[in-house]
């Protein structure tokens, strides 16, 4: 697709900067006519199959009813709850996953031996092996023991407090904690490794001539990534990391395996109860795209204000 962008100055006016007026004219060229009839055809195909190849018959306003069907305590919908459930992993992981790949990143550009072997193996460890397999091994043989080890037992299995609003708003009710603290801990040790490298090599594309510069000026370490290093690295490395932030948001479907009730688990759920298979999970699917594509637009607007330096 060719965008052409044509620009009108009006008269300045004195003492005042020429203003400028952008409109963009899309035009298709063949190859985007090409790819939209493709697409077009294959919808066509699956929308044919799906009701004479499959013979199924669909029942999208029960299935919407249920999705939106309050809970037998009368709060708020199970589906619903799913999907809350996704989106505070989600945060959590992208905040944990961030830190601690940060601390990686600038342990594997250590000079000590020991502390840059220790952030490369976990790298190298974790960014090979698959990420269920790993689910199941932290959960099963490292959660069950790291919970006492952080001596967190009492706070999420014998809590009597009385929850208030931000509580639950962050962490979600007691009874969960302990879940969340999994799942969190699961979808981020595993982004993380992969934010590392990001981290790294943004910081690797500075010249050699940044890092002179900011030595002549008298920088202190920290004062030299603060003002200098980081800000370039992150302008170049955003694009990256928000397919890895949106790939958390999808990867915690995966902590439905060990019965975290997320979206993913309620889906299922809902769908092995109802035999409305088909249509929840597409509605499941749905609501992921959703939120992913809110995080893209959301880092788009990020990467268009990080590189404004750039555009000086």
């Amino acid at each position: 697709m060719t965008v052409t962008k044509t620009s009108c100055n009006n008269a300045p006016q004195a003492g005042s900067s020429p203003s400028v007026g952008r409109r963009f004219n899309f035009k298709l060229n063949k190859l985007d006519v090409i790819l939209l009839i493709i697409i077009g055809c294959f919808i066509g195909w699956l929308a044919y199959r799906s009701s004479v190849g499959i013979h199924y018959n669909w029942h999208w306003h029960r299935a919407i009813e249920l999705v939106f069907t309050c809970s037998h305590d009368g709060g708020i919908p199970y589906f619903i709850q799913g999907i809350i459930s996704t989106i505070r992993v989600s945060i959590w992981g992208m905040i944990f996953a961030a830190t601690i790949g940060l601390l990686l990143a600038l342990a594997h550009r250590s000079s000590f031996k020991i502390i840059n072997l220790i952030a490369s193996s976990y790298i190298q460890v974790v960014r090979n092996i698959p990420p269920l397999v790993f689910v199941f091994i932290f959960y099963f043989f490292i959660s069950n023991q790291l919970i006492p080890l952080l001596g967190l037992s009492h706070l999420f299995r014998h809590y009597s407090g009385q929850e208030n609003v931000l509580q639950i708003i962050l962490f979600g009710h007691s009874n969960l904690w302990e879940n969340l603290f999994s799942g969190v801990l699961c979808v981020g040790l595993i982004a993380a490794a992969y934010i590392a490298e990001i981290i790294r090599s943004g910081i690797d594309t500075i010249s050699k001539g940044q890092w002179e510069a900011a030595d002549s000026l008298g920088l202190s370490t920290y004062s030299r990534f603060r003002f200098v290093i980081f800000p370039q690295a992150f302008s170049a490395i955003v694009p990256t990391l928000a397919g890895q932030f949106i790939s958390i948001v999808k990867d915690s479907s995966i902590i439905s395996l060990i019965s975290i009730q997320e979206m993913t688990f309620t889906g299922s759920e809902i769908a092995n109860s109802s035999g409305y298979i088909f249509e929840i999970w597409l509605i499941v699917g749905a609501v992921y795209f959703i939120l992913c594509f809110s995080l893209s637009l959301l880092f788009r607007k990020l990467e268009k204000h990080s590189s404004r330096h750039l555009q000086r």
